[in-house]
């Protein structure tokens, strides 16, 4: 699908208060941009921040920070941030590629991870680039705490394979997965859902959805 681009975006995101970018390296720096040391919990390919935001309201103890790749698409969660009549401190964002996360993370500084319905790259000369990929998933492995999670959502059974087959090379362990999300009472219960979700599965697309952690050394 290709994006409409939205003239002034990147400048809008420049000058905004919760937004940072690429061009500001943060790694170490998150509880003083908080002003506490909660928890951190990122959401790599946010959209258009519904999930996020949906968090950030339900957990007020836990910051949030949102990075997405797309300026346009960044620009509209803003607009719905700036929209709200009560302001949310708990939640951030940054636009930037998810390839450059190390720059934004110090070692251990995050607890969670969420990837919600990611690009598939379905040729295979593009594994890489999946961001449930091994070359990913070492990164994760730099920025999370030792007790740190990663929970992935997906309509695209092709792409959950690949990342199932992925987690043991790797030297994680899978916790939990699903291939149908929305019929398992255990992972589904109090799940939030996303844009994309939401509009899957009304269609009737099956969900899946695991959990992972690092093996321990």
């Amino acid at each position: 699908m290709r994006l409409r681009n939205i003239p002034g975006a990147r400048e809008t995101i420049a000058a905004h208060n919760l937004c940072f970018t690429e061009e500001s390296p943060q790694a170490g720096n998150w509880q003083d941009i908080f002003g506490n040391d909660h928890p951190v919990h990122i959401e790599i390919g946010m959209g258009k921040g519904r999930f996020l935001t949906a968090l950030a309201e339900l957990h007020p103890e836990i910051n949030y920070v949102g990075i997405e790749k797309y300026s346009s698409v960044l620009v509209r969660a803003l607009e719905k941030i700036d929209a709200q009549t009560e302001p949310l401190p708990n939640i951030r964002f940054i636009r930037m590629d998810a390839t450059d996360i190390c720059a934004m993370f110090a070692p251990g500084e995050v607890d969670r991870i969420y990837l919600n319905f990611s690009d598939p790259w379905p040729k295979d000369r593009h594994a890489k680039r999946r961001l449930t990929s091994a070359e990913f998933l070492k990164r994760y492995d730099q920025i999370l705490v030792p007790s740190g999670r990663i929970e992935f959502k997906t309509d695209n059974r092709d792409l959950f394979a690949f990342s199932l087959d992925q987690i043991e090379p790797a030297g994680w362990k899978l916790l939990a997965s699903t291939w149908d999300l929305h019929h398992d009472d255990a992972l589904n219960a109090g799940n939030v859902m996303t844009e994309y979700e939401e509009r899957f599965s009304s269609q009737g697309n099956p969900i899946c959805k695991m959990i992972i952690a690092r093996c321990e050394s």
